[in-house]
């Protein structure tokens, strides 16, 4: 056996923090994730860099922030292979690397010339991988190209009927938050697709070397459509709408960006049967996610590589699921702007939740400190390695998240110290949220113009301000 150990960084998109049984959520089914928590740590403030697919997904790429590598939107251009990253820091390390899933570091195709061809396999392996299978956001599928999950429906006699359900709820239309049940059987869901493809790669690795592998799930993504199983086990199940206090405009630029999510949400249908409806099927795909976990932790077991690998769990940002009047991510209420991050050492540790704050990226230096991989040249990821090994030293004072949804439109700024909130323009420094997340959980006071908060908005801003000048 190596003596490097082996690294599974399991990625989902779209996984809001709160659905994982771990977090206190009594309805989903996630028995396999709650072990890894229960044998390793946690992390209750998790933030992405930007609750926004491509921009997360090159932070931790990088582990940098969007304001450092660039890519701020999904319109706002491409990661670059000439990157620092840290698979390829892997590679050097002497890891074998593997993606699976959904990367996301091209804008193809929603900014890319109609008929381009999509990112090739070799194009994401020249960011640190060795081995390859780029898959893609549900509704790509119903367009006239070719990926691997298409064509393994296609050699079922499934993909006709895959593609009629995700075209009727296609991005962007007003059934774009419709709950349905997929039509196929759950061994041909997309998941299963891309949990078999990892499986039968662990098993052809060998012994005497070290992998890496990035598992990235396409899912709980939207279209909300869960498998036939999971769908029917939720179908009677009442999922609580939290948070209902909708956001209101303290600027005109914030006016502008509520007007764009709401717009984007089709606030106007959501009602409480409606979300119930969609929040079914979500839980159904996390569900399925965790039990495909549960398969790859018996693989491990059974070929004597569990107590030889590091196990993290991560998504990109989280779902809104009808809390504040909207769906979708884009903002930076805890619904959108947390993730669940657990992460799980050889052989395990006593399970413990750690409630400081900490970035989603810190994951990219997590993986390269246990794999002794040299760092990101001047990156501010931090590694997780001392927290999960009993440190009781924070590795950070604050989180910070970045938000731009068009080149027309004001960027946005937040931090969280883990009690305070607060939300910046980028542009002209103006504050337009402030909550006070110890005693209003659910974000429905904003105190950004209350006199009596000045001094916590004014630590904020310092915080925001030295957190990005390290960056």
């Amino acid at each position: 056996m190596s003596d490097q150990p082996n690294l599974l960084f399991i990625y989902a998109d779209q996984h809001r923090a709160d659905v994982l049984g771990s977090a206190g959520n009594d309805i989903v089914v996630t028995p396999h994730l709650d072990r890894l928590a229960a044998e390793g740590v946690r992390f209750d403030q998790a933030w992405t860099e930007s609750p926004i697919c491509q921009p997360a997904r090159a932070s931790m790429l990088t582990g940098r922030y969007p304001s450092d590598h660039g890519v701020l939107g999904n319109f706002a251009g491409d990661c670059q292979p000439d990157w620092d990253t840290f698979p390829r820091r892997l590679q050097e390390a002497g890891y074998t690397t593997a993606s699976i899933g959904k990367t996301h570091y091209d804008s193809w195709p929603m900014n890319a010339e109609p008929g381009s061809p999509a990112p090739t396999e070799e194009w994401i392996g020249s960011f640190g991988f060795d081995h390859v299978v780029e898959e893609f956001d549900r509704y790509v599928h119903v367009g006239d190209w070719s990926t691997p999950y298409m064509r393994f429906l296609d050699e079922h006699d499934a993909l006709e009927a895959y593609r009629e359900v995700v075209l009727a709820n296609f991005r962007g239309g007003d059934r774009h938050w419709n709950g349905v049940t997929s039509p196929l059987p759950q061994e041909l869901d997309l998941t299963c697709f891309l949990a078999d493809e990892a499986q039968q790669w662990i098993g052809r690795q060998p012994s005497d070397r070290p992998w890496f592998m990035h598992l990235s799930f396409v899912q709980p993504h939207v279209p909300l459509m869960g498998d036939p199983i999971w769908a029917d086990h939720y179908a009677g199940a009442q999922i609580e709408r939290t948070a209902p206090a909708e956001p209101v405009a303290t600027s005109e630029a914030w006016a502008q960006h509520l007007t764009f999510m709401r717009r984007h949400s089709h606030s106007e249908l959501l009602t409480d049967e409606f979300v119930l409806a969609g929040a079914r099927q979500y839980y159904a795909m996390v569900s399925l996610i965790d039990q495909r976990i549960g398969d790859l932790l018996a693989q491990l077991e059974r070929q004597g590589q569990l107590d030889n690998t590091w196990i993290v769990y991560c998504a990109d940002h989280g779902e809104m699921l009808g809390d504040h009047g909207l769906m979708a991510k884009m903002n930076f209420y805890r619904s959108s702007v947390r993730v669940p991050l657990i992460v799980r050492p050889p052989g395990g540790t006593t399970g413990r939740v750690e409630t400081a704050p900490v970035q989603a990226f810190d994951v990219a230096a997590t993986m390269l400190d246990a794999g002794a991989a040299a760092p990101l040249d001047g990156a501010p990821a931090r590694s997780l390695v001392p927290l999960v090994a009993g440190s009781d030293a924070s590795v950070r004072e604050a989180a910070a998240s970045m938000i731009r949804m068009r080149p027309d439109l004001t960027t946005w700024h937040a931090i969280t110290d883990g009690q305070w909130r607060a939300t910046f323009s980028a542009d002209t420094g103006e504050p337009v949220e402030l909550f006070d997340l110890a005693t209003d959980p659910d974000e429905t006071t904003n105190r950004v113009d209350d006199p009596s908060a000045d001094d916590e908005l004014g630590v904020l801003r310092d915080q925001l301000a030295s957190t990005l000048a390290a960056a």
